[in-house]
């Protein structure tokens, strides 16, 4: 088992000039006048776990000071393949800030803005270890004077200091005396008392690193009948092992080489084949289900031989069965995988975690995405197990845990395992919670596809295509997303694929209707439901209509509109699509609102929010709140109306979708307007046309203005802009709208429904 430092070994570590240094920088009492970032760097910190003691030890002294917490990650600037992003660092700290996972935006600039918000009138001290680069660190920056900010790093990052005004203090090893000191503390009550002059040596051998002084003394008190000139005569010798580390000075780095060797020769041969096989998992975090299929061993096996590593800091556990590398110890196992570990058998290890990986990741898929096509799965081993999951939460706080591990299984199948590669970016694409990154997806998924490619399957190659297709939808890249659409058809009709090509029209036709292309959106979605229909895909023909639906009713063909939604809602509500339910309920509630039917109307909408709500969507509630808004202000419930765009305006800059984001500013705005408040509505309505306009969403921007010209007494530039913006129009609303702008008649909020943007699925 592995033992414990005593407490007072922090005091060899952590020296009294730099804590001295920190306490001067600390904030002042009114928040204002001192430095609020403070870089910490390690000039000889090639294994510095030495700062971040002496950080986290400050840390807890002056938490007193910071009377609403404390943030920490681990950057991994230096981990041998790729450091933790801002995004996810971003993400992590938004959680522990008590975002939800699936509110936490997918816009890098929004998910900052919602951290610095947060943050604004909050007291706290932020730590960022082991950062690489000033761009890694600065989103992660609170922005207020009133957190205070430390950076750790093996680099001076000097832009923090010139463009963030950041204070500087710079680390190098310990002294001797603390080194040798921190020798005897490991040792003591382990092994009798050690020559100094011995312990100086050994010190120097250890480049007086903390990490590698740790690891050293563990090995002398584990050996306590050997003499120490011994251990130090063996641990030359080992010298010449670890070839593969660059980092940091040249003696600095042979001197940890030889201490990792040192410790890695004192491994049973199973627990060093695992340390080794541990240097080709994706990444450097992992849980023990891994962990066993990766060595292809039982857990309770492969539980014992971890424990081991961490018994001699070769790893750390983090949690229960969860295990981490400390980034030199990833880099070194990686190293003898590629230099000791025979070539197939690395491949091998290899492939059974990342087919562990797909097997699980399927697992989750048919709870978060049951109605999706299942992808074959290769075969594991008997005793490599994947996990199976009791309900659908269970299943997205694995994928919420293994996302990066997911990401990174991608780029590690690639060239060698191909099809492990495609088959894995497919089936992350269902799994992947709300709030992870497109452009993320969007990487791997570009690996997958030229893996798809290089493998010669036309049909993994559509369903990729089509993914990237909805990724780009999401992020508002609307000629890339029909670029991809419009390659998975073709490919589609060539393999005589009717449910595939019935799959790419309607995707198609959703780009459509979002670019208020009415009539194409509509052939689109027609061509779609009878191909489903032909095929026997009920639910997905149900789907096209109600998409149809919703572009009959944006073009103000309401008796068609009509039609088309009743025949969905039923054939939603007998194959029990909820979320689908729901989406007919929100196309209903708009109907039934301008037939005048106001009761009906409130009554559809909130049916909506109760299945939104039973089924914790996030995208489905800020989405139908604003048609409750709209049926609550039809009401006169302005108050309750107001509520409820607020909400939904919170909850979609939280997801980053500025285009509802602004429609809610909309909504707001007809509430003020209808509280007689016409300052206020112009503030939102005006918010609103700048952000269709950034977006190049010309109908929301004209319906902003008009309604802006009626907050402002008709005022006449902005009639004049709208007029030109709806000009492209022909279908009846904007035939509508023109004559009301041309006759200089107010809009009525009850008469002229905002376009919704809907979901994909939809």
């Amino acid at each position: 088992m592995p033992r414990q430092l005593p407490g007072d070994v922090h005091r060899f570590i952590n020296r009294t000039a730099e804590l001295g240094q920190l306490n001067a920088v600390l904030p002042g009492e009114d928040g204002d006048g001192a430095p609020v970032v403070v870089s910490v760097c390690v000039v000889a910190g090639t294994a510095g776990s030495g700062k971040t003691s002496l950080v986290l030890h400050w840390a807890h002294q002056v938490r007193e000071r910071f009377p609403d917490g404390q943030l920490y990650v681990n950057l991994r600037g230096y981990d041998p393949a790729q450091p933790l992003s801002a995004q996810e660092a971003l993400r992590g700290f938004l959680s522990a800030l008590g975002v939800r996972a699936d509110s936490v935006p997918q816009e890098p600039d929004a998910a900052v803005a919602l951290y610095r918000s947060l943050l604004a009138d909050r007291t706290m001290l932020i730590v960022l270890d082991n950062a690489a680069t000033a761009a890694q660190v600065r989103p992660l920056l609170p922005g207020g004077t009133n957190c205070l900010t430390l950076v750790t790093s093996r680099s001076r990052l000097s832009g923090l200091a010139i463009r963030d005004g950041a204070h500087r203090l710079t680390l190098g090893t310990l002294p001797e005396p603390e080194a040798v000191a921190l020798l005897r503390a490991v040792t003591a009550g382990y092994r009798p008392e050690d020559d100094l002059r011995e312990l100086s040596e050994l010190a120097k051998l250890c480049a007086e690193l903390p990490l590698a002084l740790r690891i050293a003394g563990e090995r002398a008190a584990s050996n306590p009948h050997l003499r120490l000139a011994d251990l130090i005569a063996e641990l030359r010798d080992e010298s010449v092992l670890w070839d593969a580390l660059s980092i940091g000075d040249d003696d600095e780095a042979e001197a940890v080489r030889t201490v990792f060797a040192w410790s890695y020769r004192a491994l049973s041969e199973p627990g060093a084949t695992l340390f080794r096989q541990l240097g080709v998992h994706p990444g450097p975090e992992f849980g023990l289900p891994a962990a066993a299929a990766l060595a292809g061993l039982p857990a309770v096996q492969t539980r014992q031989l971890l424990d081991s590593l961490v018994g001699a800091h070769l790893l750390e556990q983090t949690g229960p069965d969860r295990y981490q590398f400390h980034d030199l110890l990833r880099a070194y196992a990686a190293g003898l995988t590629r230099n000791d570990e025979p070539q197939e058998e690395g491949r091998t290890a290899l492939h059974r975690v990342l087919s562990w990986y797909l097997c699980t990741a399927e697992a989750a898929r048919t709870r978060l995405a049951p109605t999706e096509e299942p992808v074959s799965l290769p075969e594991l081993p008997e005793a490599v197990q994947p996990l199976s999951f009791a309900d659908y939460d269970a299943a997205m706080d694995w994928a919420e845990r293994e996302h990066t591990n997911l990401l990174r299984a991608v780029s590690a199948a690639a060239g060698e395992h191909d099809v492990l590669a495609w088959k894995l970016a497919l089936v992350l694409w269902y799994v992947q919670p709300a709030s992870a990154s497109m452009t993320d997806w969007l990487t791997v998924g570009d690996t997958g596809l030229a893996a798809a490619r290089r493998v010669n399957d036309s049909v993994a190659e559509a369903e990729l295509l089509s993914c990237h297709g909805m990724a780009y939808h999401r992020i508002n890249a609307w000629d890339e997303s029909l670029d991809r659409h419009q390659r998975a058809l073709a490919i589609r009709r060539a393999n005589g694929d009717g449910a595939g090509e019935a799959d790419s029209l309607n995707l198609i036709g959703l780009i459509h209707l979002r670019r208020r292309q009415l009539g194409p959106a509509a052939s689109h979605f027609d061509q779609a439901a009878t191909l489903w229909q032909a095929a026997g895909s009920e639910r997905w023909a149900a789907s096209a209509l109600s998409n149809l639906a919703t572009t009959h009713y944006n073009a103000g063909r309401l008796e068609e509109a009509s039609v088309c939604t009743e025949e969905a809602l039923a054939a939603h509500r007998a194959l029990g699509n909820a979320g689908s339910v729901g989406n007919a309920l929100r196309v209903l509630s708009c109907l039934q609102r301008e037939r005048g039917e106001l009761d009906a109307a409130l009554d559809s909408a909130e049916e909506a929010m109760d299945i939104a709500l039973s089924l914790r969507d996030h995208i489905y509630e800020a989405y139908w709140l604003l048609t409750l808004g709209d049926a609550q202000l039809a009401l006169t419930r302005h108050a309750d109306a107001l509520a409820s765009y607020q909400r939904a305006a919170d909850l979609h800059r939280r997801l980053g979708n500025r285009s509802r984001e602004a429609m809610s500013w909309q909504g707001a705005g007809e509430a003020y307007r209808a509280l007689d408040r016409p300052d206020e509505a112009a503030h939102f309505h005006r918010r609103a046309a700048a952000v269709h306009h950034d977006l190049g969403d010309s109908w929301h921007e004209a319906l902003a203005l008009e309604a802006l010209a009626s907050a402002l007494d008709g005022l006449g530039p902005h009639r004049s802009e709208a007029l030109r913006l709806i000009a492209p129009y022909d279908d009846s609303r904007a035939v509508a709208m023109r004559r009301r702008l041309t006759e200089g008649r107010t809009q009525e909020a009850t008469t002229d429904e905002p376009v919704r943007f809907h979901r994909l699925s939809e």
